[in-house]
């Protein structure tokens, strides 16, 4: 899952910038970091986190009915347990990005935690897709001291999100009308095809809402790119 409450009401100024310096979505205090593109284009990027997973497959369906490529920023040891499932991301022609090799909470811990973790994800989807992924989402959203040192050294930029869905603890009826409320130009629109390190997740709840929104913001004009088409569209 990707939301985690860094802290409660009453903070004093200092614990609130930190608590934004972490998890602002906007923040790019620990390293250099994207939440959404262009306002004047009408391209959304839709994301998902956690995979692969066994349910991959059937998001990389509806992703083909409708010709929409999207952002998967897989778990490294996911990656190891299902290789397969990786490679038909790629295939597919949908980017690939960092999500960790073990889906850790990053703060409180050591550069040298940071980067060896990042390191061996980077390795892991190298190793078995061929993609050397620039793009990283922080597990959880939450940033900390010494990362944006490891995203230079590893050529990584950070992508948080325009809008969650928040998949993991809401119906589909919920996710749909969350994002498809929160769509606009330039948005980066964050789910799940894993659920952290589970085994076969269940993530019916993603699927359906992914059936469901995807063609509604092709009815509202909208199309899809990748996170680094829409950042950087001349790519």
């Amino acid at each position: 899952m990707d939301f985690l409450p860094i802290a409660g009401g009453g903070l004093s100024t200092g614990a609130a910038f930190l608590a934004w310096a972490v998890r602002g979505r906007s923040s790019a205090v620990f390293g250099r970091s994207v939440w959404r593109g262009s306002p004047h284009r009408r391209r959304v990027a839709l994301t998902f986190d956690d995979g692969p997973s066994e349910g991959t497959p059937a998001i990389l369906d509806v992703l083909a009915q409708y010709r929409a490529p999207a952002t998967f920023f897989q778990v490294g040891a996911n990656v190891e347990r299902l290789p397969e499932v990786a490679r038909a991301v790629a295939a597919a022609g949908h980017a690939i990005g960092n999500h960790s090799y073990a889906h850790p909470l990053f703060c409180f811990r050591s550069p040298g935690f940071i980067e060896a973790d990042l390191r061996r994800a980077q390795l892991a989807i190298r190793e078995h897709t061929g993609i050397e992924p620039e793009w990283f989402r922080a597990p959880f959203g939450v940033r900390w001291f010494g990362m944006g040192r490891v995203q230079r050294r590893l050529s990584l930029t950070g992508v948080m999100w325009s809008a969650i869905g928040y998949d993991w603890k809401r119906n589909s009826d919920a996710v749909f009308g969350h994002l498809a409320k929160r769509a606009s130009n330039g948005a980066i629109l964050c789910l799940h095809d894993g659920r952290e390190l589970r085994v076969r997740p269940d993530i019916g709840v993603t699927v359906e809402a992914v059936r469901r929104l995807v063609p509604t913001l092709l009815e509202r004009g909208y199309e899809f790119e990748t996170v680094s088409r829409l950042i950087c569209p001349t790519n």
